[in-house]
């Protein structure tokens, strides 16, 4: 139990980091330094609104399997 539970979190945050880097915010550096403003009200659409969702998704699941883990192996 402890194997699995350790074996699928650790592909839960490999396809969160995953999800994190496929996401872009422009074509420049410039929105991670504050220097974009534009992007403040943006309408997600396609492909970026996908990946968005599947961020919050495997976020939620990443938290789902860190509570499992810290309660199953505490006992």
């Amino acid at each position: 139990m402890h194997t699995a539970i350790s074996l699928a979190m650790i592909v839960v945050s490999i396809v969160l980091t995953l999800v994190i880097l496929l996401q872009t915010k422009g074509s420049s550096f410039s929105g991670a330094f504050g220097g974009d403003t534009s992007g403040i009200y943006h309408t997600r659409r396609g492909m970026e609104k996908l990946l968005y969702e599947c961020t919050i998704g495997v976020g939620i699941l990443f938290l789902i399997f860190a509570i499992i883990s810290s309660v199953v192996l505490t006992k």
